[in-house]
């Protein structure tokens, strides 16, 4: 009996890995990384608009339009000189980019990276402020360095992105001011807070 019901379990999952074989990622997806020769660098990695993951020892990697194999490899070859022999890299797609058809115009997509409660791509509507947008994320994380936020920002005519801090300690105390509208394709990058950091 254990056999058969083994046997139905691997047909069921076997669908899945077929598809994140054959998936090619998107902006906007986050894929889960792990490395299994450094534990401390297994994490969780959104695909930026421009398509690309940043990545402890590998630098900024190519994600978008590649399999999670190909993705793999690329990590794997990147980390090598790093260790005795190349690595074992494994990566998957945690989750996919909210797609939506109709209403486009009345949202935006918004990404949020680092020490917040649900990174990811967000969909928010046009208006929403910074404050707004961590709110709808869930917060920080307990191990965000909240006083270096940063909204990265690219401009469509030039390409050339532009970084705007945000303090959100002083805003709670009311010394700071809040970050106006955000705008289609901002990145919301929440850094981990430095040893000894409040």
């Amino acid at each position: 009996m254990r056999l058969i019901l083994a046997f139905f379990a691997a047909l069921m999952l076997a669908p899945a890995a077929l598809a994140q074989g054959t998936y090619k990622v998107k902006p906007g997806d986050v894929l889960q990384i792990e490395v299994l020769e450094d534990a401390t660098l297994n994490r969780s990695a959104l695909v930026l608009p421009d398509g690309r993951i940043s990545f402890p020892l590998a630098g900024s990697v190519q994600a978008a339009g590649l399999t999670v194999d190909q993705i793999r490899d690329n990590l794997a070859n990147r980390l090598a000189g790093n260790f005795a022999t190349t690595p074992n890299v494994y990566v998957s797609v945690n989750s996919v980019a909210k797609r939506t058809g109709g209403g486009a115009a009345r949202t935006i997509s918004v990404y949020a990276l680092g020490e917040v409660a649900s990174p990811g791509e967000q969909k928010v509507k046009r208006g929403t402020t910074l404050l707004q947008f961590l709110s709808q994320t869930g917060g920080f994380t307990k191990f965000a360095a909240t006083k270096r936020v940063q909204v990265r920002r690219r401009d469509p005519g030039t390409g050339k992105e532009h970084v705007f801090r945000f303090n959100y300690d002083a805003v709670e105390k009311g010394l700071g001011h809040g970050f106006g509208p955000l705008k289609d394709g901002d990145v919301i990058v929440v850094p981990q807070r430095r040893l000894f950091e409040w």
